[in-house]
């Protein structure tokens, strides 16, 4: 159980800070889109990317340095193109709660796409989630399910609360306004990440 509640624990944490991931979950959520498709594949990608780190791809890193440049620099220009369209839609404005239920809904296909990119395109995904929790897990021997248990319930609990718990903010994003600081904030965010990643000393 000690095992299992430090991975709870360490994987909230890695989680729980907004990035692109979860400003997406948020906006589906508010616009009562996939919702549930989108959660689970969330989690269920957060699953299968905590048992490669527990199972050693933080020791597959070391043994291929090569994947943290290409992880790095290919983050930095997905993540620079996704701000860059959050940016526009900021500036576009005149979305609101009501216009984005009433209009044509994106297909799963589209959604699920933009997702998986955000996800496994996500240098943080891999250099946090994935080797910092594999990293973590070794000082558990012998414990490593448990642990990566315990992260993966952390991951299917938050993704599916913040999916339909973005629901309760539905008053406030029925301003035009709020959605296009919303989409100002994910650009600053987006960029900003990007940033760290081209500063870091990876």
């Amino acid at each position: 159980m000690i095992a299992y509640f430090a991975g709870m624990k360490l994987g909230l944490g890695l989680i729980v800070a907004i990035g692109a991931q979860n400003a997406f979950v948020l906006r589906q959520g508010l616009r009562r889109e996939h919702v549930f498709a989108v959660a689970l594949f969330c989690a269920a990608s957060d699953a299968v990317l905590i048992g490669l780190g527990v199972s050693g791809f933080a020791l597959a890193s070391e043994a291929a340095p090569w994947l943290v440049p290409v992880l790095r620099w290919g983050g930095v220009a997905f993540l620079l193109f996704y701000g860059l369209r959050a940016f526009r839609a900021a500036w576009k404005g005149g979305e609101t709660l009501a216009a984005a239920r009433g209009r044509t809904p994106v297909p799963l296909r589209g959604v699920l796409v933009t997702i998986a990119a955000l996800t496994w395109a996500n240098p943080h995904v891999w250099l946090d989630t994935v080797v910092l929790l594999g990293a973590v897990s070794a000082q558990f021997p012998g414990q490593g399910g448990a642990f990566a248990a315990g992260a993966i319930s952390a991951s299917f609990g938050f993704f599916f609360a913040l999916a339909y718990g973005a629901r309760a903010l539905a008053p406030i994003f029925a301003r035009p306004k709020a959605w296009a600081v919303l989409d100002f904030i994910v650009g600053v965010m987006m960029w900003s990440i990007a940033a760290r990643l081209v500063l870091a000393d990876v």
